[in-house]
């Protein structure tokens, strides 16, 4: 299994936006979408087989990028949030198709500190 990195910018993005993405999410065993165009994939595939399903849905004038990568990223006012592939209920305990960050628990509430009387100093 390997991950892949799929950018790309459409210059009508409002023609065929929704149609790459289901097949973005339909590459692989899970994905990831940290930025509005920009795409984890964990797949079996190549980059040449991912960039031959894909080019179909491209106008000539829209860009795309796909590099396999691996999963340590620096991400900044963005997270990684990895979803599986959705399928039909197999009758599975698990019922979510969100796979990663586990839930961590909240610290423990604290008294808030008491304010001083800052009159004395202030005058000084």
């Amino acid at each position: 299994m390997r991950t892949l990195l799929i950018s790309y910018d459409l210059s009508k993005p409002h023609r065929n936006k929704h149609v790459l993405a289901q097949e973005i999410m339909g590459l692989g065993v899970r994905w990831a979408r940290p930025l509005e165009q920009t795409w984890y994939v964990s797949t079996e595939r190549d980059e040449i087989e991912v960039e031959a399903k894909l080019a179909a849905l491209l106008d000539a004038d829209d860009g795309m990028l796909i590099q396999a990568v691996s999963e340590e990223a620096v991400l900044s006012n963005a997270q990684v949030r990895w979803f599986r592939q959705r399928r039909a209920d197999t009758g599975s305990a698990e019922t979510t198709n969100v796979i990663a960050f586990p839930v961590i628990s909240a610290p423990p509430a604290q008294a808030e500190l008491p304010l001083e009387d800052m009159g004395d100093s202030a005058a000084a």
